[in-house]
């Protein structure tokens, strides 16, 4: 990952960030220090907390979204918009692969479709991925079809940043 900028977030940014991400995950971001490192390319840009890559700004044609990084939603544990899946899933959600619903065991129903969600393992409650959801949380468990797209993961660039 290329780093295109370093610097640190003014107190009204990091009050906007700390407020989005106790709003979406349910979690208190209770850093002294937040710092942004703007990415040349991609679309994420990673804020570290306290010198660790904890929260990201996530933009797509649409918006740009302050969230948890696969690193910060484990140091935090998130309670909203939480996707759980079963121990067969895991390998494939932390190698990137985007999540069908036989592997869901349970989804917040609080989630809407385009949502920003973390995906957890059952058995742990580990974090693996962060995903888009296709589908709101109350039809995410079922049979068939692609339901959240990834776009981080356990070992991605993202993940692996070290400052």
């Amino acid at each position: 990952m290329q780093v295109k900028s370093r610097h640190h977030l003014r107190s009204d940014e990091v009050r906007e960030l700390e407020a989005a991400v106790n709003e979406r995950l349910g979690v208190d971001l209770d850093g002294d220090t937040y710092e942004l490192v703007e990415t040349e390319s991609g679309p994420f840009d990673l804020v570290l907390v306290n010198d660790e890559p904890l929260a990201m700004y996530y933009e797509d044609d649409t918006e740009r979204q302050p969230f948890l990084t696969v690193r910060g939603a484990n140091a935090t544990e998130p309670t909203r918009r939480v996707v759980t899946v079963d121990a067969g899933a895991v390998s494939f959600v932390s190698d990137g692969a985007d999540v069908m619903r036989p592997g869901i065991v349970e989804a917040d129903d609080a989630i809407s479709a385009g949502d920003l969600v973390v995906i957890a393992e059952e058995t742990h409650g580990k974090v693996l991925a962060v995903g888009r959801a296709r589908v709101a949380g109350e039809e995410m468990v079922g049979d068939s079809g692609k339901v959240v797209d990834s776009i981080h993961h356990v070992g991605d660039e993202l993940y692996t940043f070290a400052p």
